[in-house]
């Protein structure tokens, strides 16, 4: 099958996409816009395999057209669409994939940040460290309460 276009309502814009990402929130505009300009923009064929469980390859994935399926262990997870990313996790830790993600039946437009993009941003704008940091405390804290 042939890429088929998306409605525009079904497009997110990589700068937009990237400040959903819950890991990003509360960095600088700038940085937003250096992630958004390094990143790797991809469109993919239906069923295209984006990311393989258990492979180590790392980075965050976000969603621009389209949809993509997520599995683990060849199970269903759900469906990921237009603004919704994967592999944020991954830009720290560089651990193995938990999921398998593949382009919906319609493809994909897919914009991805390597870890080592992410590393120079990170290295050029220090206020996003802090950033980061705060809000993986956060989250610790948000575990911890929810564990009892």
């Amino acid at each position: 099958m042939a890429w088929s276009a998306t409605s525009e309502v079904n497009r997110v814009r990589p700068k937009e996409a990237l400040s959903r990402v819950e890991l990003l929130q509360g960095i600088s505009e700038d940085a937003l816009d250096e992630l958004a300009q390094r990143a790797t923009s991809m469109k993919l064929q239906p069923g295209r395999v984006l990311v393989q469980q258990g492979n180590t390859d790392s980075g965050l994935g976000l969603v621009l057209e389209g949809t993509a399926e997520v599995s683990v262990n060849g199970v269903s997870r759900g469906t990921l669409t237009a603004g919704d990313y994967f592999g944020e996790m991954s830009l720290i830790d560089g651990a193995p994939r938990s999921a398998t993600v593949t382009a919906g039946p319609e493809g994909a437009k897919t914009l991805t940040v390597s870890p080592l993009t992410f590393k120079e941003v990170i290295d050029s704008y220090p206020a996003v460290s802090r950033s980061l940091l705060t809000h993986l405390v956060t989250r610790i804290r948000s575990l911890e309460e929810a564990l009892g």
